[in-house]
């Protein structure tokens, strides 16, 4: 197999207008769709690219330019020592990364080599704007559509995760704010707010971080739905598998899911003593509506800001499979464990309880063993 990782081979490859095969089309090259990849290949999945047989085949589209997948887009401050772990991509494990150095660099960079040590089919940038059925035969073909052709697949596997569908908030004033206003994905360092007055939205782990970081340059106002709140106590691996499990009960009967600290609670983090030492800790309810020059608080009373950080989180980004109509009536997508219960040729991987990157690992694992089931029994590759 081999690797595509610019716009020229993506667009050469799969031309408009041109249909091309393979058994699985991955969507996505974060940790789950890497995890797939390398699944996929293990079990003697060949590259698509290569035109053989397209049954026991597969491709990669990827939509960022570079390997590293969300991470590339973090802020410049956030730092190994910060993020909740990298847990290792399977057969390639990571030289211990030095604490100081930028996610956004330190993760594409072991991303990259574990791409290149395997040799995956991908191709990027490649947008996918929709996947649609081919023809009325449920166990037919899936159209996967984009801006570098179409390919026509057995399976899908999304991994598409969340980066690039940010939550925002529509509030009364928005438009008329003669501030910046910005979401968590927009956020490069906390110089850029120095001696201003911020109002950072939100009750996650971003916020938590990006509000300690601006209340060193600046004034930070901390506005949140409802309480925060903080554990007590470590996150041990006995409350991780509760979380599991409560966020797979939820995908597995249909109901959205919430954020991560709606399952979590907030840690109490170096990062969140820092901030509360700092006095930015103090959580005010959320604003009423936004004026021109500040925010309208609870009480009536005008607090004059300089710019607003929405804080407030994303949402799997799966535009491109509505029109599969995987989603129910209360807007949840039905999956038992990584199988959509409306499509079975499709499965979700980093998508509820594996939106870790462990969890992320272990669903691409099971996808592909789904996958080699739904299209026969392929040996593993020692």
């Amino acid at each position: 197999m081999h690797t595509a990782s610019s716009s020229s081979r993506g667009q050469s490859e799969t031309g408009p207008g041109r249909i091309r095969r393979a058994g699985v089309v991955v969507i996505g090259a974060g940790q789950a769709g890497l995890s797939a990849g390398y699944h996929l290949a293990r079990r003697g999945f060949a590259s698509a690219l290569a035109e053989r047989d397209a049954e026991r085949s597969f491709v990669m589209l990827d939509a960022g330019t570079a390997p590293g997948g969300a991470w590339l887009h973090r802020w410049d401050s956030l730092t190994m020592a910060t993020v909740n772990g990298i847990f290792d991509l399977p057969g390639f494990r990571q030289a211990p990364p030095d604490p100081g150095a930028p996610a956004r660099i330190a993760v594409p960079e072991y991303f990259a080599a574990f791409e290149e040590r395997m040799q995956l089919p991908i191709l990027r940038p490649v947008t996918v704007f929709s996947v649609r059925p081919a023809d009325d035969d449920p166990d037919g073909e899936l159209l996967v559509e984009s801006d570098a052709g179409t390919w026509a697949a057995r399976a899908v596997i999304n991994a598409t995760g969340t980066w690039d569908n940010p939550i925002v908030p529509a509030y009364p004033g928005s438009e008329g704010f003669i501030g910046r206003q910005l979401h968590t994905r927009d956020y490069s360092s906390l110089e850029e707010f120095a001696g201003q007055r911020v109002a950072v939205v939100g009750g996650g782990i971003s916020a938590i971080q990006q509000l300690e970081e601006i209340s060193r340059v600046a004034e930070v106002f901390w506005y949140t739905r409802r309480e925060p709140v903080f554990r007590d106590g470590p996150f041990d691996a006995e409350a991780g598998k509760d979380v599991v499990a409560r966020v797979a009960a939820d995908v597995e009967a249909g109901r959205p899911t919430g954020s991560v600290v709606s399952y979590t609670d907030l840690l109490w983090t170096p990062y969140a003593l820092a901030a509360r030492e700092r006095g930015a800790l103090e959580r005010r309810p959320m604003f009423t509506g936004i004026e021109p020059d500040g925010v309208r608080e609870a009480d009536g009373s005008l607090t004059r800001v300089d710019a607003i950080l929405w804080a407030t989180g994303f949402k799997p980004s799966l535009a491109h499979l509505d029109p599969l109509r995987l989603r129910n009536e209360r807007g949840g997508i039905e999956v038992h464990g990584t199988v959509s219960a409306a499509d079975p040729r499709v499965h979700l991987i980093g998508f509820g309880p594996s939106q870790s990157t462990v969890g992320g690992n272990r669903a691409g694992r099971d996808a592909v063993l789904a996958v080699a089931e739904q299209l026969g029994a392929v040996a593993v590759r020692s």
